[in-house]
């Protein structure tokens, strides 16, 4: 029993941070609004007279503008929550819908909610003031469903022209295909008018999406068979992102079929399969394993311009596994999307599922581990994290350049430690495209760091690099590198995936 004790003490000592040594909680300050270890109680008349505990296991979340919440959760129910700020324990809530099947997101637009179901769009009023949606209307269907657990169906997101998107999960274990699972693995496009268009092909399970500052949609993806690690991608036209699963459903020839990818079943590296594949699109973020994340989930836009801190325009992603958030900066190089990943915050009650900005820059989280394991100490709740106005050291982007990369800094460097070779160290590596579960990262080289130039304002620093690999993540370390107030990186690391270099000939 002393030892286990010695035990416990001696890791929770090695496990503090140095001495002056800056937290996550220094910058973004995390406050738990509901949670399964506080009863949430309902101030409406509506909700259900055998209990009075609203279980707010989060799959869709969305901020309104007079400052409420709504929320959908996992049961088939949308609440609507006020009075956010205070005492969490005065939060109100209010029942608006029920009796949804598996809701996966939520979308307010000109008075009407939006959510997607397991078999249908839905847009769902409340026509006579009452506070309580009296009208459900299928806007759009089409796909299959086969009663499958794992068929999800993730949305909806708009894009910048006020088309609604929905991603398809995939069905999981012994699910045979009966012709009924028509779409799954797509991503597709509803118009206003409720015409539904799939638009790309290859995924496993995208459970979140959202639009980038340009208007182009972007989803994540989990690993799994044929996914090597978690992504992210740029929904376009007639692109396959790597899951053979969705081309049975009916496609052009500008996709492959599924046997053509069934041959690389036993493992090809991604840079070798992207010109064996018809239109084959890699990643334009990897998210290496453990190292940022294992199960992305939802993919919200920074628009706060910079309520929320110094990463305005960037992509957050949240983390189911491992309860965090992780932050991507994209770039367009030779017209293709790829950029950087870096860690955020971690330390969430449970799983991410669901992210969403408030008017005041604030951003409410989601959570759910929905009887999956998920690190925290409840299995769902929602929380609010906040940026206190004191800026982190971080790296703010991470930008190619013909020979290296360009870093960008949230606050200047001190120029002795960031102009030190040895303040930087780099490795490359991909992943295999292959039928069996994730991929190790493979055909690992080191890069050396030949030269760094500083900028005059301490904000920016040029790396040159050697042997630069097209297709392959870069993945870059910065050991000693300080501020010029002398505080280390919050987030040392940066993976940049880089698809193309800059001025190389195609």
């Amino acid at each position: 029993m002393v030892k286990t004790l010695l035990s416990l003490f001696l890791v929770g000592v090695f496990s503090l941070p140095a001495f002056g040594q800056r937290r996550e909680n220094d910058y973004y300050q995390l406050q738990t609004l509901v949670s399964a270890q506080a009863k949430t109680h309902s101030r409406d008349k509506r909700w259900r007279p055998d209990t009075n505990e609203v279980v707010l296991e989060v799959t869709g979340l969305t901020s309104l503008e007079d400052g409420r919440l709504a929320v959908a959760i996992r049961k088939g129910e949308i609440w609507i929550l006020s009075n956010l700020e205070g005492d969490p324990k005065n939060i109100e809530y209010s029942l608006f819908a029920d009796a949804l099947h598996d809701p996966m997101g939520l979308v307010f637009k000109d008075g009407t909610f939006y959510t997607a179901q397991r078999a249908e769009l839905t847009a769902i009023r409340d026509t006579d003031g009452d506070g309580y949606a009296d009208e459900y209307e299928n806007v759009a269907a089409g796909w299959g469903v086969t009663g499958n657990y794992h068929e999800y169906t993730y949305g909806p997101k708009l894009d910048h022209q006020g088309n609604f998107w929905v991603t398809l999960n995939m069905g999981m274990g012994d699910h045979a295909y009966n012709g009924d699972d028509l779409w799954r693995g797509w991503g597709v496009k509803i118009d206003q008018q409720g015409k539904l268009t799939p638009v790309c092909s290859g995924m496993r399970s995208p459970s979140g999406f959202g639009a980038n500052q340009q208007g182009d949609m972007f989803f994540t993806d989990q690993q799994g068979n044929w996914i090597a690690t978690c992504s992210l991608h740029h929904m376009r036209e007639d692109s396959f992102f790597g899951h053979p699963w969705g081309l049975r459903s009916p496609h052009s020839d500008k996709f492959p079929t599924s046997q053509e990818v069934d041959k690389l079943s036993p493992g090809v590296p991604w840079p070798a399969a992207i010109p064996r594949v018809k239109n084959l699109k890699p990643p334009a973020v990897w998210f290496p394993y453990k190292k940022v994340g294992q199960s992305a989930t939802d993919v919200v836009l920074d628009n706060t311009c910079g309520k929320f801190g110094p990463f305005a325009g960037q992509l957050f992603i949240g983390e189911f596994r491992l309860s965090e958030i992780n932050r991507v900066f994209l770039e367009k190089v030779g017209g293709e999307y790829q950029g950087a990943c870096f860690r955020f915050r971690s330390g969430f009650d449970s799983a991410v599922v669901r992210m969403d900005f408030s008017a005041d820059g604030q951003m409410y989280v989601g959570l759910t581990n929905r009887g999956w394991s998920s690190l925290g100490s409840s299995s769902y709740g929602l929380q609010r994290l906040e940026w206190t106005g004191e800026m982190p050291f971080e790296i703010k982007e991470m930008r190619s350049k013909p020979n290296g990369f360009e870093l960008e800094f949230t606050r200047p460097v001190d120029p002795e430690s960031a102009a030190d070779l040895k303040s930087y160290r780099m490795k490359n590596y991909t992943y295999l495209l292959q039928a069996k579960y994730g991929s190790p990262e493979i055909l690992t080289e080191r890069n050396d760091i030949t030269d760094v130039q500083v900028s005059e304002d301490g904000l920016t620093v040029k790396l040159t690099v050697s042997d630069l690999r097209q297709g392959y993540v870069h993945e870059l370390n910065c050991i000693n590198l300080k501020s010029k107030q002398g505080d280390a990186l919050l987030h040392p690391n940066g993976y940049y995936t880089l698809n193309k270099i800059p001025g190389l000939a195609e």
